[in-house]
């Protein structure tokens, strides 16, 4: 390519899904009403789960850090994103890009290591019951979460030092909310297949193995499930798992839709597909942890009532 049609790009031009001031308004609207739900929903969990000694336990340790996990994501993304919807300047620096690509990246994994971790709790809860308090010690808990973080952390930063070597040229434009690997890609004009063959190594480890990992748990699950003579002991054990399954499978659900295909075929619909991964998923987690969780129920009643809940109780 001529050096006269390459340049140093400087920043980028967030335009959103749509350049129709009349769809952005709603976007803006929508987006603004999401992300408030899904910090007062996060934020509630996370409080209720800190101040009541009754979810003090492994399985409530990694909800609320997965709650964590998702106020910080959505905020790494939707309040630029608003931004960029409501006012003329919808520049973004290179560097304030490749930030926001990093944190994505890192906490997109970071979610899937802990959605993996609480099936290992999950496993060891009903498959093994008897030697859960020393399976899932505090000491234990503490190291994979602090694995989750190291791997996390480490696979986004491959991902965004291996997007600084790429050149971009010609438009700077965005057509998407937030600065998403695959949207960066397509508008580079050299070779990205290091990024792509990386990307699709990087992720099979990162998520495959986890998924798989969290199908084997399941599979020991249910059949130690099938094996309680009791019908409403069953139905405690599987509703224990339950919550977790949703969450998993809306996740993997939306990232397969996007993430585990060729770059060139990545289209509208797959910027769809990563909204709700990046925005409905994190939304819709307090809601499926809580919606039949009598636990969660008793500990946001005695935050917000406090001794008069109890009573009520």
């Amino acid at each position: 390519m001529d050096e006269s049609n390459q340049t140093i790009v400087s920043e980028f031009l967030l335009l959103g899904l749509s350049e129709s001031p009349e769809q952005q308004r709603v976007q803006f609207w929508m987006f603004l009403s999401m992300y408030l739900v899904t910090v007062i929903g996060n934020v509630l969990i996370i409080l209720a789960i800190s101040f009541d000694p009754r979810l003090h336990t492994p399985m409530y340790f990694f909800l609320a850090n997965l709650s964590f996990t998702d106020l910080f994501f959505v905020t790494n993304t939707i309040p630029k994103m608003l931004v960029s919807l409501q006012s003329q300047n919808k520049a973004i620096s290179y560097a304030g890009c490749l930030t926001q690509l990093y944190f994505l990246v890192s906490l997109v994994a970071l979610d899937n290591l802990i959605l993996a971790t609480m099936a290992y709790d999950r496993y060891v809860a009903i498959c093994r019951p008897l030697h859960y308090t020393t399976a899932m010690s505090p000491g234990l808990c503490i190291l994979l979460l602090a694995l989750c973080w190291a791997l996390s952390a480490l696979y986004g930063l491959t991902h965004t030092l291996l997007m600084t070597r790429v050149t971009f040229c010609g438009s700077r434009k965005i057509h998407y909310i937030f600065c998403e690997m695959y949207v960066l890609l397509r508008l580079a004009c050299s070779n990205t297949q290091v990024n792509h063959t990386v990307l699709i190594a990087t992720g099979s480890f990162i998520f495959l193995a986890p998924l798989g990992f969290m199908i084997m748990s399941y599979v020991w699950i249910v059949r130690a499930i099938l094996q309680i003579p009791s019908a409403s002991s069953k139905y405690k054990a599987f509703s224990t798992c339950a919550s977790h399954l949703a969450v998993v499978s809306l996740f993997y659900g939306t990232l397969c839709m996007v993430y585990l295909q060729p770059l060139h075929t990545y289209s509208m619909k797959d910027s769809v597909a990563t909204v709700m991964y990046a925005v409905v998923t994190p939304m819709m987690n307090p809601f499926i942890y809580s919606l039949r969780n009598k636990d969660m129920h008793g500990a946001l009643g005695r935050l917000f009532l406090g001794k008069a809940f109890q009573r009520l109780t």
